[in-house]
């Protein structure tokens, strides 16, 4: 259980219910009051070997800034909600996206706000509308530090039309177990090897429990989405991967298997991530591969065109043979 060394908080979640509960539940840590969770001097002066005791402290604010933003890959919509940035490390976040602002946990008290944004746009569209609601943080990790998921799902299962989805690669699933949730809600676990997992994705629940907890949601009535992200392309990375998917296709529930749909991406990497890891990180794995790896953008990489497609042959083939009655949404 995440225990913050500090609070940095905004004096107007005193206004909110969920504000109140934050404080009095962590009555005894720390505070100090900021003006903006947004830009927080002294911790965007520290330096990069900071990064891991900067993800012990907890911002919370209130969230100013509501655009939903188009998306065509599993929903109509990117929200944002109630969380950014996480308590875990992995060396590939793409929310490390400016140094020491973005990554560490911010949670943001107008829930009733947000949600209430949700529901008009779902009940006004003439189609069916999938809000992705954790794009920006991990809410099964939120979950067990402000108790949002069963709230959000209580509150949004008698909306006319909507559903909402969200990712995370945590295991504490037990709280949403038993919310009746009318199937409007579509959980997609993320997944990666072992090995990758312990050497890369710092914080983070084990290959096992993910597994376990794909088939408890799925015998919730979840809808369910395995996402095999990042790809990375270490030295065995064939070997690791194809390993992976065999192990999800012994270890998953016959239930699962029926009608669960995946998703792949490929690692990207950027300049800012090699600084912060270098020094936050020094005995870790060197994601940056040069030989491998090619511009995208000012201070990001991507896999070279010629090995991001062999790999995506790699892993279309090795899905179709292990899991020929499933959906490979997409790979990118």
């Amino acid at each position: 259980m995440f225990k913050p060394k500090t609070i940095f908080f905004e004096k107007a979640i005193e206004n909110y219910e969920l504000g109140k509960q934050l404080l009095e539940k962590y009555k005894e840590v720390p505070k100090v009051e900021i003006e903006n969770h947004n830009n927080i001097e002294q911790m965007r002066k520290q330096e990069n070997k900071e990064f891991l005791n900067l993800k012990r402290n907890l911002i919370i604010g209130v969230r100013k800034t509501h655009k939903f933003v188009e998306n065509h890959k599993t929903s109509d919509y990117l929200v944002p909600y109630t969380s950014s940035g996480c308590t875990a490390a992995c060396m590939y976040c793409y929310l490390v996206c400016n140094y020491n602002k973005c990554s560490y946990l911010r949670l943001f008290v107008n829930r009733e706000q947000m949600l209430e944004k949700i529901i008009k746009t779902a009940e006004k569209s003439e189609k069916e509308l999938t809000f992705e609601i954790g794009s920006n943080s991990d809410l099964i990790l939120e979950n067990t530090i402000t108790g949002n998921l069963p709230w959000t799902i209580e509150n949004f299962k008698n909306t006319k039309k909507g559903k909402l989805t969200f990712p995370t690669k945590f295991d504490m699933v037990d709280d949403i177990l038993n919310l009746d949730h009318q199937g409007k809600v579509i959980v997609r676990m993320s997944v990666n090897p072992e090995d990758i997992i312990n050497n890369v994705e710092f914080g983070t629940s084990r290959l096992e429990g993910r597994i376990q907890a794909i088939n408890k949601l799925k015998d919730a009535g979840y809808k369910i989405g395995i996402l095999i992200a990042p790809v990375i392309m270490v030295d065995n990375w064939k070997e690791l991967y194809l390993e992976l998917i065999k192990q999800l296709e012994s270890k998953l529930s016959a239930n699962v298997k029926k009608d669960a749909f995946f998703e792949v991406i490929f690692m990207t990497y950027s300049f800012v991530h090699t600084k912060i890891n270098e020094e936050a990180f020094p005995n870790a794995i060197n994601l940056y591969n040069k030989e491998q790896m090619t511009g995208r953008g000012k201070g990001k990489y991507m896999y070279k065109n010629d090995l991001r497609k062999d790999g995506e042959i790699f892993i279309r083939d090795q899905l179709n043979k292990y899991f020929p009655n499933n959906e490979i949404m997409y790979i990118v």
